[in-house]
């Protein structure tokens, strides 16, 4: 796993991996629904994009085997994974009580 990634989780706000594929139709609707929840929650968290594609390795040492997959990191910690589109208001729910705890 790149370096760079264990920096990007090790944050101690949490972050909100979007596991994607360029091919994948569901996860372009969830790219906008991201776009959404990072207007709204602003520097409560951070989102990034990682493609399955251009990291496979990544991808597979967190068993992402459908996309598009969520998974919410904390403190180098993975408090949540799951596959499918979500809405605007499970990721802003999420988001907020992760940075509560």
């Amino acid at each position: 796993m790149s370096q760079k990634f264990k920096e990007l989780i090790a944050s101690e706000r949490p972050v909100l991996i979007d596991f994607f594929a360029t091919w994948c139709g569901p996860c372009k609707v969830q790219s906008s629904v991201l776009t959404q929840v990072k207007e709204n929650i602003g520097d409560l968290a951070r989102i990034v994009k990682i493609d399955i594609d251009q990291f496979p390795s990544i991808a597979a040492q967190y068993g992402v085997r459908g996309v598009p997959t969520l998974a919410v990191f904390k403190n180098s910690e993975l408090l949540y994974k799951q596959s499918g589109v979500h809405d605007v208001n499970t990721l802003e729910g999420l988001l907020k009580t992760y940075s509560d705890q």
